[in-house]
């Protein structure tokens, strides 16, 4: 891409960046020894390879490279390489260290699993989880998705986002939402050992399905179908509905006006009417 980079280095990270982010990349350098530390305690893996960060300041040429328009950042784990789009870290609720956390993320589950296959979603679901429920896409996050899905039916199957996630935005959304409720699930219901569990299994060449049996004594069908029902008891129309009161309330109001509108417009037509039902029964008794 032509791109023109300043490099600042440290002996467990390499920072390039173009030429109007120096200031990004020494905030970047100052810190990750931070978000490695936070990092290696939450999961309980170590970060035993030395990445490197990209920062991008043009966003065009970003999202040339990610092949999307709705990611802020991504991970290359072949060359231990995050690339993130510095111009959009200051988008709620992204930052620079939070974003560097969650893609320092997937490298890491690459570089622990040694190449080995793991599920988009279940990769994914960790790094939402590590990185404060944040994901590398800008989402509408004051309109969740997945409360919708549950009660129209239209979960995505699972098995649907292991290789790849939708493109189209609101299937994208969906499936990053399933991803982190998903392994959120999980951490609840089995402990964050059954997490390392099944990346143990997945490292040892073993199929995902091999993984989940082996690691927590179920079929992945039955973990998924336990997923589900989970979701169906927390959530109902009742909390539907308060969850969504203030769009509620805003869309009653709305109808509210326009029903207001016209009821004043038809009060204002019978009454033009009848002013000139008046005057032509002036002029007809001027003329008589």
């Amino acid at each position: 891409y032509g791109l023109t980079l300043q490099v600042l280095e440290r002996p467990d990270v390499r920072v390039m960046a173009e030429e109007p982010l120096k200031g990004a990349a020494e905030e970047a350098l100052e810190l990750y020894p931070g978000v490695k530390r936070a990092l290696e305690d939450g999961l309980g893996l170590k970060v035993a390879f030395i990445p490197s960060i990209l920062l991008m300041a043009d966003t065009r040429t970003f999202r040339e490279m990610a092949g999307s328009d709705f990611v802020v950042a991504f991970a290359l784990p072949k060359d231990n390489l995050m690339v993130i789009d510095h111009s959009r870290m200051t988008l709620s609720p992204f930052s620079l260290g939070i974003t560097m956390k969650h893609e320092l993320c997937h490298l890491l589950l690459h570089h622990y699993l040694r190449g080995r296959r793991i599920p988009r979603w279940f990769e994914e679901g960790i790094a939402q989880w590590v990185s404060e429920g944040i994901g590398e896409m800008i989402m509408d996050y004051k309109k969740p998705l997945l409360n919708e899905a549950v009660l129209a039916g239209k979960i995505i199957p699972m098995s649907a986002l292991s290789d790849f996630f939708p493109a189209e935005r609101a299937s994208l959304s969906l499936a990053y939402e399933q991803s982190r409720s998903f392994v959120l699930y999980m951490v609840d219901r089995y402990g964050l050992e059954s997490i390392l569990d099944i990346l143990e299994w997945l490292r040892e060449g073993n199929t995902w399905e091999d993984a989940v049996w082996g690691a927590l004594g179920i079929s992945f069908l039955d973990l998924e179908d336990r997923w589900r029902n989970h979701l169906k008891k927390r959530l109902t129309w009742w909390t539907y509905l308060v969850n969504n009161l203030y769009q509620i309330l805003f869309f009653l109001a709305a109808v509210a006006s326009v029903i207001g509108f016209a009821r004043a417009y038809k009060r204002k037509k019978a009454y033009m009417r009848e002013m000139e039902e008046d005057e032509e029964t002036g002029k007809q008794g001027r003329s008589s």
